[in-house]
This record gives C-alpha cells, sequence and structure tokens, in this order.
C-alpha cells in the first residue's frame, strides 16, 4: 500500500553538533555565502537493500525529467573523498529523498547521512521500503560510535518517523509506481521551494 500524504519535516529544538561544531552556524550565513545548489535532489538509502532496484529508479527517473539527482554511485567517481563529497553533496542538495530499509540502521553512512539532512533542515520525502517507521533505531554497536553519536542518529530516526512518507511492500507494491509517485512529489517539492524563494526575492526588492 503507497501513502501519498506528505508532509515536511518537523525542526529540532534541540542543540545538535558535528565535529563539535554546531551544524547550523555552518549552514546560517548570508545569500551571498550560502553554497549554490549542485543538486535537486540527494537520494539517502542502504546500497546493499536497495542500490539495484528503488535507489537506481529514482536516479533514473528524476534523471529523466533534467532533475538533478545525486546518488553516489552514479555521482562518485574512484579518488572522490568519501565524507567530504557525501556532506558537500547534502549541503548543496534542495530536497532530499531517504529510503528506509530493512539494513538501513546497521550502517553508520546511512545514519550520518540522516543526521546531516535532518540538520540542515532539508526537506525530506521518506520512503519505507519494506519496513514500518516503528521498527527504525539504531542498530550499530556502541563500540563503534560514540554514546553522542547515536542520540545524534537517534533524534534523526525520530525526525524522519515524525515525517509523513511512502510506504512500500515489495511483496504487494508495484515498484515503478512508488518510484512515479516519489518523482512527482520531489518535482512538487521543488516547485515550492522556486515559489517561496521567489516570494522572498520580490520582499527583498520592496
Amino acid at each position: 500500500m503507497i501513502s501519498k500524504v506528505f508532509d515536511f519535516m518537523k525542526k529540532s529544538k534541540s542543540s545538535i553538533q558535528l565535529n563539535n561544531t554546531p551544524v547550523l552556524d555552518l549552514l546560517s550565513s548570508s545569500s551571498s555565502t550560502k553554497p549554490k545548489a549542485l543538486y535537486d535532489v540527494f537520494i539517502n538509502h542502504r546500497g546493499s537493500d536497495t542500490k539495484r532496484n528503488i535507489a537506481t529508479l529514482l536516479y533514473d527517473n528524476l534523471n529523466a525529467r533534467n532533475i538533478r539527482p545525486f546518488l553516489d554511485s552514479k555521482n562518485m567517481k574512484p579518488g572522490d573523498k568519501l565524507f567530504d563529497h557525501i556532506n558537500r553533496a547534502i549541503f548543496t542538495s534542495k530536497v532530499a529523498i531517504t529510503v528506509f530499509s530493512p539494513n538501513y540502521c546497521d550502517s553508520y553512512f546511512c545514519l550520518h547521512e540522516l543526521a546531516l539532512i535532518m540538520e540542515s533542515n532539508k526537506r525530506v520525502i521518506p520512503i519505507f521500503f519494506d519496513i514500518k517507521p516503528s521498527q527504525l533505531d539504531v542498530m550499530i554497536e556502541k563500540v563503534t560510535c560514540s554514546d553522542s553519536e547515536i542520540r545524534r542518529f537517534r533524534w534523526a530516526l525520530q525526525e524522519a518517523k515524525d515525517t509523513v512518507g511512502l510506504t512500500f511492500d515489495s511483496c504487494k507494491g508495484n515498484l515503478s509506481e512508488v518510484v512515479k509517485i516519489a518523482s512527482d512529489v520531489i518535482v512538487e517539492r521543488l516547485v515550492e521551494l522556486e515559489d517561496e524563494h521567489e516570494d522572498v526575492k520580490a520582499l527583498e526588492e520592496l
């Protein structure tokens, strides 16, 4: 069953930090110093679960619509610095789509990306792919993460749980349908952002 109801992500009131520097400090700057949007959509996913199906299909569908998606396997080249490239792609994307899957919460990289997406107040479209929101929890062992990182990841997951998105059951659902619906909603979100930008620009000119 696919839900077509969407909502904007909630802003956290907590103080979240990355490398001892408040992330919002990195992002809150004048319009002249804000990073230029290099991508329209950042696709956050667990490769072992979704690379060969929904993630790549989403990338191809968006690309065919002349939308600039970021998918690690498509946009990164040998020699790229992993974290530097991923972090920059997140900060310079307009919206994000997060594909939650059964093994998503086992991955430090997935949770790190999700936390950055939430901290940067991106508009997020979650897809719960063969998993329910209530099943999301940090599954990384504490020996590989600090307590503060685990708290940060759990906060990001809770933000995702509080954001209405798409649900997909591979035993019952139509994959091409969920890809089309997700792509349609991304286009709607991008149009909304463009309209908001134009409104702000018009006010500044008054």
